[in-house]
């Protein structure tokens, strides 16, 4: 028997014979559609080819932006047939035709598109939607631990943190984002005490929660109608798309991540419950006003520190030329960025995978999915370029306890991809909010050059609402690491003599950075 075709040539219709029942499982990438197909184990069974050709290449499919086809084979051993699929190097009549002249099988086809970028995460998986001028934004999260005790209040505060019109260095926008449980919990007994009845406990399936928009105001964006906003999403979504909302920028909103927030809240929860994790993150910069590393002791941080101040910089001294920073742009009509950064403390040894899914390329790209996140580093990041490795290298020492440990903390608590117990920290870079209230040159949808004065309610620089928007995303990793971790090793009876039970330790003190 020959060899079997690959799957390069077969999609360049290369022929097949005597091929064996489940010979052939999957055609892979080099296949170019996102519509999916299942054929049948039919022995000998023929299709009409004209059928067939209009099921695929008809109008049912043609508007489909094609991107993959996998078709799945079941065919008798004495089965002899040339197989041709499409190819993105034929136009759709030329695809028509080598089907008509080639295929001779019989095909039950369905179409799947797959909602592109909506949805976070592997284990704890959270599903965002809505749009800036919408109904209403919020999530659906899948994978959630059942008999936790949730209610809307557990996520109501961190969404009182990111919401609109919480002081005048952020958007006027008036929104309450008052969330709401659709489904996913029920009064019942949580884990913590089986005795006593919750008033709110998770059930193990999907928790859709819903915020409604109550502050809309369209008119606002006539203008952009048929000009870009410079560097907005506006252009972008054209090109990708060929239609955008442009009512705020649609999905490219910064209310997009309410959702997340919302989901945020309930990882947040169980990491504290299940290992003792807390969250912070904090302003540690503002255009040209930055917050000396050693300012912050990463031990003793507390929530009530961060939000002492409407800039969520617990230096009250910084705090302070960071609000006059603010002023200054906003009353001008302009815009300024800034830094965030984010500490995580009491995270168990072990999260993270090599090699794809290392611990921080997950955080990196969980951040820079926020609105206007320029830019990432963890531990010494770029400043530890200046170092020699015997300068850089983390020595290890074992504490009072016996736990392997750490003296500095240049890694951010990431060595290998996998966390190892000591604090992990990180910063967000976030650029100067895009849309602003001064005349800039850009170009409409027709491709005329002319001068726009964007409306809108805006925030002159985003990073205070950013603050819990970059918890969240760290809560969302470290929830699904977490999970990932558990299913993985801890399914089989550990190596207690390297290895220690998720939650067995969660005291590890929290090492500033070091780069002296």
């Amino acid at each position: 028997m020959a060899a079997a075709p690959t799957s390069h040539q077969l999609a360049a219709g290369a022929p097949w014979s005597s091929l064996p029942r489940g010979g052939f499982r999957a055609l892979t990438d080099s296949a170019p559609a996102s519509v999916r197909f299942s054929v049948g184990r039919r022995r000998a069974a023929r299709l009409e080819k004209s059928r067939l050709s209009d099921a695929i290449f008809g109008n049912r499919i043609s508007a489909i932006a094609i991107s993959k086809i996998i078709v799945r084979l079941a065919i008798s051993p004495i089965a002899q047939y040339r197989f041709t699929v499409a190819s993105p190097l034929f136009s759709l009549n030329e695809n028509r035709k080598r089907a008509n002249s080639d295929m001779c099988c019989s095909v039950n086809w369905r179409t799947e598109v797959k909602a592109a970028g909506n949805i976070f995460g592997d284990y704890f998986q959270v599903a965002t939607y809505g749009e800036s001028h919408g109904g209403g934004v919020g999530c659906v999260i899948s994978g959630c631990p059942p008999r936790i005790p949730l209610t809307e209040e557990d996520m109501q505060g961190d969404l009182d943190r990111r919401r609109p019109g919480q002081s005048r260095i952020t958007t006027p926008r008036k929104e309450t984002d008052t969330c709401k449980i659709l489904s996913g919990t029920y009064e019942g007994r949580c884990y913590e005490k089986l005795n006593e009845f919750s008033a709110g406990m998770t059930t193990g399936t999907p928790i859709h929660v819903l915020v409604p928009n109550t502050d809309q105001r369209g008119g606002d964006y006539t203008e952009m109608a048929k000009a870009y906003r410079p560097s907005h999403a506006d252009l972008t979504y054209d090109l990708k798309y060929g239609v955008r909302s442009v009512q705020g920028g649609g999905r490219s909103s910064a209310r997009e991540t309410i959702g997340r927030v919302a989901a945020g809240a309930v990882a947040k929860k169980i990491l504290k419950l299940k290992c003792g994790v807390e969250i912070l993150a904090f302003v540690s910069k503002v255009h040209q006003v930055v917050l000396p590393e050693d300012a912050v002791d990463y031990e003793a941080l507390t929530l009530d520190q961060i939000e002492s101040n409407i800039c969520r910089c617990p230096d009250p001294e910084y705090a302070q030329k960071m609000i006059d920073a603010i002023d200054k742009v906003r009353i001008n009509g302009n815009s300024i960025g800034g830094v965030v950064t984010c500490i995580a403390r009491n995270v168990p040894r072990g999260l993270g995978s090599p090699v794809f899914d290392k611990l921080e390329a997950l955080l990196a790209k969980a951040m820079l999915s926020l609105p206007a996140s320029k830019g990432f580093e963890i531990g010494s990041g770029f400043a530890g370029t200046d170092l020699t490795g015997s300068e850089h290298n983390d020595e290890f020492y074992m504490d009072e306890a016996g736990n392997v440990r750490t003296r500095t903390n240049r890694s951010g608590g990431v060595q290998g991809g996998i966390s190892n117990g000591e604090t992990i920290y990180f910063k967000v870079a976030f650029k100067p909010t895009a849309t602003i209230g001064k005349k800039q040159n850009t170009v409409t949808r027709d491709h005329e050059d002319i001068e726009l004065l964007t409306r809108g309610r805006h925030d002159p620089c985003v990073v205070p609402r950013a603050v819990p928007m970059v918890e969240t995303m760290a809560a969302l990793v470290l929830m699904d690491q977490l999970m990932a971790h558990v299913a993985q090793c801890e399914m089989f009876p550990l190596n207690l003599a390297l290895q220690e039970p998720i939650g067995s330790t969660n005291s590890t003190p929290a090492l500033a950075p070091d780069l002296a």
